[in-house]
């Protein structure tokens, strides 16, 4: 259980909400795991089955506070809200923002200033924790070159602009991706980024993974009241979730990369988990898939520090911090989008 924002967040599957006067009660079985009072929430997220009592969900209505299901994988089920109030102004203005330019522009900036400055660090980490075994003055000379990028993102007048920026600071990145593969270097190599289908085996992670990542941010946005399909940087298609894929990019390198690689590394993920078709695609298999997922919800419940609440939150609650976020500054609520910026 964790507040942030005005949002709790119920992480045990097994918790059951209740009502007691003007508090909700989270319970597992018969035993009271604490009390919130809820005159001061915003929101509830629950990652769980049992449920919630008809008092508390009627008491939420009333009072206009959300209440947002989820399974304990993160996948979103369901919003319920009482009477239609605040979120139908809110995306009023997410649709009208993602119509000017300037606006757009400044909260596509934002992402990619967060997804370069990540991406940076951790480079910057691998120097410091591994300069013994990868080539540490080639990675400096990418994190150097990334750190010119933020100025020529930060100075983009266009969204076109903004977009060749991000290419070449991915590019620089991927460059000398292949560095920071420490273990299994024989099986795990890494020479690019290719996708539909994945041509190697770290490229079908990554796919697997990011994809994985950018579910928990649509799930995050529709938590907040936010549609995850009208974003600033990537096009709006029918059925694709654009503000999801604006809003991952902060943390693909920061969470979904790393993860990737602490799989190998860690020697989690061996070649035997891989199939290769006769087009060339690389695939994961089943028992692949399942230590990926397990890991991943390993990952989720570890603990950071958030950059700008400056409060103990889990990586998996990192997703709805940024969204809660998104959602406060187009209310109004903050002067502007502040990305996520690990170091």
């Amino acid at each position: 259980m964790k507040k942030l924002l005005n949002t709790l967040y119920v992480t045990s599957e097994n918790s059951y909400l209740a009502l007691d006067g003007e508090n909700i009660v989270i319970y597992d079985d018969k035993k009271e795991l604490g009390r919130v009072p809820l005159h001061n929430l915003e929101g509830i997220v629950s990652f769980g089955y049992r449920g919630t009592s008809p008092a508390l969900m009627g008491a939420c209505a009333e009072r206009n506070i959300s209440l947002c299901y989820m399974t304990p994988q993160g996948k979103f089920l369901a919003r319920v809200t009482g009477k239609v109030r605040g979120n139908v102004i809110l995306r009023e203005q997410q649709y009208t923002s993602s119509k000017d330019e300037l606006v757009g522009l400044e909260i596509a900036k934002n992402c990619i200033l967060g997804k370069v400055h990540n991406a940076r660090w951790v480079l910057e980490r691998a120097v410091r924790d591994h300069s013994m075994q990868i080539d540490a003055e080639q990675v400096k000379k990418a994190s150097e070159m990334l750190k010119n990028s933020l100025m020529l993102i930060q100075n983009s007048t266009s969204g076109d602009e903004l977009r060749g920026y991000e290419g070449e600071a991915a590019s620089i990145y991927f460059s000398v991706f292949d560095e920071l593969i420490l273990q299994q270097k024989k099986d795990f190599t890494f020479q690019g980024r290719n996708k539909r289908p994945p041509c190697d085996k770290m490229n079908a992670m990554m796919s697997f993974v990011y994809t994985l990542l950018t579910n928990m941010e649509a799930s995050a946005l529709e938590c907040v009241g936010l549609d995850p399909c009208v974003g600033y940087l990537h096009t709006e298609r029918p059925g694709r979730a654009s503000l999801a894929l604006d809003m991952m990019e902060e943390l693909r390198s920061v969470l979904a990369d790393r993860f990737v690689l602490s799989l190998v590394n860690k020697r989690m993920i061996t070649a035997k988990n891989f199939t290769q078709k006769e087009n060339g695609a690389v695939l994961l298999d089943d028992a692949g898939r399942k230590i990926i997922l397990t890991e991943w919800q390993n990952r989720k419940k570890e603990t950071i520090t958030h950059p700008y609440l400056q409060e103990k939150v889990e990586w998996g609650m990192v997703p709805y911090v940024q969204a809660m976020l998104l959602a406060r500054f187009l209310r109004g609520d903050l002067d502007g989008y502040p990305a996520f910026l690990w170091k």
